[in-house]
């Protein structure tokens, strides 16, 4: 066989594979690799070159800067403003929000990355407003490979139509001027969706939904029954207590009032120093007479943030906050004594209830003044302290966290600590993106590397923030791309294309093309369907005579057209159970919308990228 015969059976072996989805797509994509090797078409670096290719390591960088800006809250706040931006009954109005927020998130930190962090707000929205997740979430999805086309950032396809015009000598294209095709795709996509999309789309919703953590504080101090009566005060230089030993803090002249714990005012964590200073913190429980009596006598300052005495707002904010555990069975701590306020053996996190099944809250107050209750299997204890403490020191075999600090923090503490590190660094990375001054690998290693080196993640946790199998899956299947250059399946491929089209001229070609990656999106990754499609077209490019940019731009838009089925993209995927959509769900919107990017991408790309 030739190597072109060789390349083509690979292809067609790897769609198969592709579609049946019986194997991993990453061991597709490695093993369409290693065919190539193996079959002698590409030499063995060319083969695994891929993986360290410019545009891949972009890829992987994003990833990192995503879940920064999720890890901060940066997308929880952005959640909220929809919710309140959202907040009344119409239905154009709450799609509106909804669609141009994760347009503007895709554009910044990619399709996954948006619509991950506004699915369980959307559905929460959905559960409030007493509206049907199907007619949400379908158009959360398609609204974002609207959105994508938006900045160079927006999918890979973008990096890789870019990184084609350079290597094609006509230049990549610029941050931003992708949004040239991406506007009017966005715009026409909420148009028929806001016009159709509640005749074309199911009424139902999901069977399982994601878990919403924005009431989660509330819930905790309401059920360990710290709602209200709970005050954080800061000490004054004028106060008595400076320069006392916590241990010599007593509040026995204040009936009523209990001494929660002492907290350092820098770190927010339990006060480590051996005396009370200015600006620390004191944690009371009690009557709200007898603590104004004490922040009136000792010169204390309540919280200025939140209402004074709401439990939630005291104890679970952007500083610190709560967490539940459970002792387990076999555990250590069985048959140790804890006590309400205490400070536990790592110093950094405060015991502020203890229950117990059948037991109510009273009789642990009531164990803990007598000296403490001895955990059995089964209790449970809310913990308070630092965020940064909690994800720590929870990390434990001798507990069971019920829900996860760092889920809760993301989802419900919008601007957290970081944030601002953290929308500095994306600006940063944009602006170095869109003035070229680096190339677009290097700004997202820039970007990650500060990510890193801020203290908002650290390296595990960048590691675990990459989606390994969309990085492999493209610096694995580059090599195809090269193989059809190489072997001369592109050049090929385009002279047949060319012949179909015959006198048509290049507008033929455009639609020729966008068919090929539409039909081919709607069965494997657009990711994979550009890096086959893209050689082709800029063969048939220059067998014409005409410029690749514009049949590049028309390939983005093509690929970003992911509507047909729910196996186009991860995203389609991710909406499919919690909005209850079938298989055949997707076409009946995504159709009429399909239309719409080809008639963007065959008649409106031109005019703006001429031939």
């Amino acid at each position: 066989m030739s190597p072109i015969a060789y390349t083509g059976t690979i292809i067609a072996v790897a769609v198969v594979l592709f579609v049946s989805n019986r194997i991993p797509v990453v061991l597709v994509a490695m093993m369409t690799a290693l065919a190539l090797w193996a079959t002698g078409v590409l030499t063995l670096p060319q083969a695994l070159g891929g993986l360290g290719d410019p545009a891949v390591i972009f890829i992987a960088s994003l990833f990192v800067v995503s879940s920064g800006l999720e890890v901060t809250g940066v997308t929880a706040w952005a959640g909220q403003l929809l919710i309140k931006g959202a907040g009344e009954e119409s239905r154009t109005r709450l799609l509106l929000f909804t669609m141009g927020l994760v347009a503007v998130l895709t554009a910044l930190i990619s399709v996954n990355g948006a619509v991950a962090a506004l699915l369980p707000v959307v559905v929460v929205i959905a559960v409030r407003l007493k509206r049907n997740s199907s007619q949400l979430l379908m158009p959360l999805v398609f609204a974002a490979h609207a959105g994508s086309m938006l900045a160079l950032t927006g999918t890979p396809v973008n990096v890789l139509v870019s990184e084609a015009g350079s290597d094609a000598g006509v230049g990549g294209f610029s941050f931003f001027e992708f949004a040239l095709a991406g506007i009017p795709l966005l715009a026409g996509t909420m148009a028929i969706i806001i016009l159709f999309g509640q005749r074309l789309l199911p009424e139902r919703n999901g069977a399982t939904m994601p878990a919403d953590f924005s009431r989660h504080a509330k819930t905790l101090v309401e059920q360990y029954g710290l709602a209200s009566g709970i005050y954080q005060m800061r000490v004054r230089a004028s106060s008595p207590f400076i320069g006392m030993k916590p241990a010599e803090v007593a509040l026995s002249d204040y009936p009523g009032l209990q001494l929660v714990a002492i907290q350092d005012g820098e770190t927010a964590g339990p006060l480590r120093r051996p005396v009370v200073a200015e600006g620390d913190h004191l944690l009371v429980r009690g009557e709200a007479e007898a603590a104004a009596l004490l922040a009136g006598d000792m010169h204390l300052a309540f919280r200025e943030t939140g209402k004074a005495g709401q439990g939630e707002e005291t104890l679970f904010n952007q500083r610190s906050g709560l967490a539940e555990v459970v002792i387990p069975p076999r555990s250590g701590l069985i048959g140790q004594t804890v006590f309400p306020g205490m400070v536990t053996e790592s110093g950094d996190l405060i015991v502020l209830a203890v229950q117990r099944a059948g037991a109510e809250l009273a009789a642990a107050k009531t164990a803990g003044e007598a000296g403490g209750i001895a955990l059995q299997a089964g209790d449970t204890m809310l913990l308070q302290g630092t965020w940064k403490a909690l994800d720590i020191h929870l990390d434990d075999p001798d507990v069971l966290v019920v829900s996860s600090p760092e889920l809760v923090r993301r989802q419900a503490v919008p601007m957290g600590p970081g944030a601002k590190q953290a929308v500095i660094i994306l600006f940063a990375m944009v602006l170095l993106l869109a003035t070229g001054i680096v190339p677009p690998a290097v700004a997202g290693l820039l970007a990650a590397g500060a990510i890193i080196l801020s203290g908002i993640m650290n390296v595990e946790q960048s590691y675990r923030a990459i989606s390994w199998t969309t990085v492999i899956l493209v610096g694995a299947m580059m090599p195809l791309s090269t193989a059809m250059v190489e072997t001369g399946a592109a050049k090929l491929m385009a002279e047949r294309l060319v012949y179909m089209v015959g006198d048509a001229g290049p507008i033929a070609l455009l639609a020729g093309l966008f068919v090929l990656t539409a039909i081919m999106g709607q069965l494997i990754s657009n990711t994979a369907t550009a890096l086959i499609v893209i050689p082709i077209g800029v063969a048939a490019a220059t067998s014409m005579g005409i410029s690749p940019k514009p049949v590049l731009m028309s390939t983005a838009v093509a690929a970003a057209g992911a509507f047909l089925t729910p196996i186009a993209t991860p995203t389609n995927l991710m909406v499919m159970g919690p909005g209850g959509y079938a298989f055949g769900d997707y076409w009946k919107l995504g159709l009429p919308l399909l239309i719409w990017f080809f008639v963007v991408a065959v008649f409106l790309v031109p005019l703006i990228w001429r031939f």
